[in-house]
């Protein structure tokens, strides 16, 4: 016969289909020495599946409820109620209840009891499902414990357990519901422990909050509660909250709410000897699972019990280390406008490509600058860049130096002396003076890159297997070599310099701020500034073709192409395309992730930017465009110098503007090519490596080319060689993926998990403005379009973007934009640089501007000040 009622001493994590997430747990802690767990049943996710399965109207609305929308709240209040009111009137079946009452008999059946849910999807280590269904207490007698299990039953199918399921993808067929039954303690105290410090994610960290009586009041948030934080066996803080309410339990069974008594309300829950008691015993819990755990529990007379424990979902994981000495870490993705998660392919691809050493976590890469902050010689420097880049970063840093107790001092040497690094990890400022102001070196660098394009995309055809991952380990070597040589960094470096020298001297001789914005309008050789101006010359071949244009807006296939052809000027528009993807059809959003689908793999991606230029713009508009943007620099170039002129020793002070006037407008445009060049050789490796891997495929080693995305490029190669694959790998790592996609990188975090957040340390703001990083001049009033994917983009000319951050790919929408916010970013980040190129005032760096601002709300951007105000 079938057992559905199994004793709490006969469970543990590995039954977690039978008892459910909260039942596994805990049974799972009973089995640790000297950690006391109420005594307790579990009734199995096998009653709850007979009882649906009994209930023939239950199957019809499953389905229908499989069929809904998150956001569709009137359907799921209907159906989730309807499901809640048939399980909780299904009477038991007599051997279930014949079998829980024998159950509750050996733990004194006129007792009281906690009935708890426990639900297959619930306290898993990549899902939270507190407190979405039901726990009731006190509850007394076999008859009551019989009901409040249906209730129990009932509560999977309440509309925020429903919600949630459809919002994380969870199938309510798939999703089971055990029930916990213990028998009840009543204690003077209890609360909830955490491992790792909720707030900052600190492990070292265990923060605890208490209050008097059970701990319903506390958890449902409707009773204050003490909080203290310990770290390394020692209480490093404590608040001491005013209590007034407490749960109590009745006599007749249930709980009620009861006012604490006056000259008790301010005392401390817990002795300080408790305290520790109680993180020492949190720290056992988390060693025997492995990572950091949620605890509820109880002080009853001087014991600690535990009646549940659940890993903490929301940490963010820290990178690994060769050692277990004190480091932090600066995300990369911050720098290179692209914080979503990447897949292992991609990640190691970029590790491959950077010069210095970067290290996974979260499905993104972090750098490790501890050394150099350490090191006096070199800490100033590192700091100065940074802020130039990040200030919040930077704020960070200087956080976590003013503790004096993270970082140890050690003297300076030559690896850690170097000043910063640039974009790829390397060390560029050294280059500047080695590039002489002359624009053909621009034209050779990418007449270089070019013909080096060439070369691979020729040499490549003929690799296959092992040699295939050899040439394109060899290819890298070269482009690194080249990339970060001293003419290529130099001339980047030439550019970045520059600003800042015009930015600072101008300020200093004029007071003029962020004078170099507009002298960087219309640069020559901005690759990406060319490829939005140039999506606008696409729009002008296909305005006069009505029926392409028709056509167009019901594309919902990547085929397109080829039935374009059979239009009225379908051959023009079709050409028009593939010539701009011939350029171009490397990039797409997030394009330093190698896995990412490229426009000439999905051009449906660029139609609806196509039909917006059309819309927006008269022909010629994108030559109009950079001709007034060149004049408008040049103008502003004049008047410098004019003014220069009238100062004390202004001649010189006009002869150096004007060479670094030069200077800027002759690199500064070069500064996105190596961004470009990169993703075009990723690009030519993405399809060789796929060809791979439909012979992977033909060989039954794998179910799908994308498998290969999840798998490192060492990983790979041994795949390719051996012609063995775990297919729980793959599954394992696509879990992970979706999992770090929900997740939120930090600009900063140490080792132990800390996230440190930086903060703009400014008083001259005016009354509710949301601060940033002023990266392009001006000010400018618009409706703000909050978007956080490309793909949904329908901007009006005059609209102010605001999102979370824009990599090379979302250059098409500056055109109609005419002002730019986001979440990430610096001064010489894609969006600060095309931003001043088009002439467009912006604030980057905004912490949460995509929650702070509404779409449609009318918003004014300040790019000199670097100020967001909310208008409307």
């Amino acid at each position: 016969m079938r057992t559905y009622v199994l004793d709490l001493q006969e469970v543990d994590r590995t039954k977690a289909k039978a008892v459910g997430g909260k039942g596994a747990n805990l049974g799972e802690v009973s089995r640790i020495e000297g950690i006391r767990v109420p005594a307790g049943v579990c009734v199995t996710t096998g009653a709850f599946q007979r009882i649906m399965g009994e209930a023939p109207s239950i199957g019809g609305l499953l389905d229908r409820l499989s069929s809904l929308e998150a956001g569709d709240r009137d359907g799921i209040r209907e159906l989730s109620g309807a499901l809640r009111r048939i399980i909780e009137g299904t009477p038991l079946p007599e051997d279930l209840q014949e079998a829980l009452a024998e159950a509750l008999s050996r733990l004194g059946a006129g007792g009281a009891y906690a009935v708890r849910s426990s639900a297959t999807a619930e306290d898993l280590p990549g899902a939270s499902f507190a407190g979405q269904q039901d726990t009731y207490l006190n509850v007394i007698g076999t008859q009551a414990v019989l009901q409040h299990v249906r209730r129990c039953w009932a509560s999977l199918f309440t509309e925020r357990a429903v919600t949630y399921r459809i919002q994380h993808g969870f199938d309510h067929r798939k999703v089971h519901m055990a029930v916990v039954v213990q028998k009840m303690v009543f204690p003077q105290a209890a609360g909830i422990l955490f491992t790792a410090d909720p707030v900052t994610s600190n492990r070292k960290v265990s923060s605890i909050e208490a209050g008097f009586g059970l701990g319903e009041a506390l958890v449902s948030g409707l009773a204050s509660a003490d909080r203290y934080k310990v770290r390394n066996g020692q209480i490093v803080e404590k608040a001491i909250a005013k209590k007034t309410l407490a749960t109590r339990a009745l006599e007749e069974g249930g709980t009620e709410e009861r006012a604490i008594e006056p000259e008790r309300q301010g005392g401390q829950v817990l002795t300080d000897a408790q305290i520790l008691r109680l993180e020492r015993l949190g720290r056992r819990i988390e060693g025997h699972f492995g990572h950091p755990q949620d605890i509820e529990w109880c002080l009853v007379g001087d014991e600690l019990h535990v009646v549940q424990s659940r890993p903490i979902t929301t940490l963010y994981p820290i990178p690994e280390a060769a050692d277990r000495g004190n480091r932090v870490y600066i995300s990369v993705g911050h720098q290179q406008m692209m914080t979503d998660a990447m897949k292992p392919l991609g990640l190691s691809f970029f590790q491959l490509t950077a010069a210095g050493h970067m290290v996974a976590a979260g499905g993104r890469l972090f750098v490790d600058p501890t050394k150099q902050l350490a090191s006096p010689a070199s800490r100033d420097a590192l700091l100065k860049l940074v802020g130039r880049s990040d200030p919040l970063i930077k704020d960070a840093l200087s956080t976590i130096l003013e503790r004096g107790d993270f970082i140890e001092p050690s003297p300076g040497d030559p690896a850690a002396s170097r000043p910063g690094q640039g974009e790829q990890g390397a060390a560029p400022s050294r280059f500047d003076a080695q590039v002489e102001d002359d624009p053909a070196i621009v034209t050779a660098l990418i007449e270089r890159a070019e013909a080096a394009l060439e070369e691979l995309k020729r040499d490549i055809r003929t690799k296959t297997g092992t040699a295939l991952f050899d040439f394109i380990l060899e290819d890298l070597q070269r482009m690194k070599k080249s990339m970060f040589g001293p003419q290529n960094m130099g001339a980047i470096m030439a550019a970045m310099n520059a600003s800042w020298w015009l930015n600072d001297k101008m300020m200093e001789w004029l007071g003029e701020r962020n004078a170099a914005d507009t002298l960087s309008q219309s640069v020559p050789d901005n690759v990406t500034s060319e490829m939005g101006l140039a999506l606008l010359d696409v729009a002008d071949a296909i305005r006069p073709y009505p029926d392409v244009v028709a056509y167009l807006q019901d594309v919902k296939r990547d085929g397109f192409l080829d039935e374009l052809v059979e239009l009225d000027g379908g051959q023009q528009a079709r050409d028009a395309i593939l010539a701009y993807l011939q350029k171009y059809g490397m990039r797409c959003a997030g394009e330093i992730d190698i896995t990412r689908a490229r426009w000439s793999e999905e051009p449906t991606a660029l139609v609806p930017l196509i039909l917006s230029n059309i819309k927006n713009f008269e022909p010629h508009a994108g030559k109009r465009r950079f001709e007034q943007g060149r004049q408008e620099a040049s103008q502003r170039a004049r008047e410098l110098l004019d003014r220069l002129r009238q100062l004390p020793d202004g001649e010189q002070k006009a002869s150096e503007a004007q060479r670094m006037i030069g200077r800027l407008r002759t690199f500064l445009g070069y500064r996105e090519y190596p961004k470009y060049a990169i993703v075009s050789r990723y690009f030519v490796y993405k399809q060789a490596l796929l060809r791979e891997a439909e012979r992977l495929v033909q060989a039954s080693v794998i179910h799908d080319p994308e498998d290969i995305y999840y798998l490192t490029f060492d990983e790979l190669r041994e795949v390719v060689r051996t012609r063995r694959l775990d297919d729980q790998l793959v599954s394992q790592r696509r879990a992970e993926h979706e999992l770090y996609k929900k997740m939120t990188p930090p600009r900063v975090m140490t080792s132990d998990g800390e996230i440190v957040s930086g903060a703009y340390k400014r008083a001259d703001l005016p009354a509710g403005a949301i601060v940033g990083l002023p990266v392009s001049s001006g000010v400018v009033e618009g409706r703000a379009r909050v978007l956080l994917d490309m793909a949904h983009a329908d901007l009006e000319p005059g609209d102010i973007l605001v999102t979370a951050f824009t990599d090379p790919s979302w250059t098409p929408l500056f055109v109609s934009i005419k002002g730019l916010v986001t979440e990430v970013g610096g001064m010489m980040t894609h969006g600060a640089v095309i931003a001043r190129e088009y002439g467009l005032p912006a604030v980057v760096s905004v912490e949460n501007a995509t929650k702070l601002i509404r779409d449609g709300q009318r918003i004014r951007v300040n790019g000199t000040d670097g100020v967001v105000e909310i208008l409307t």
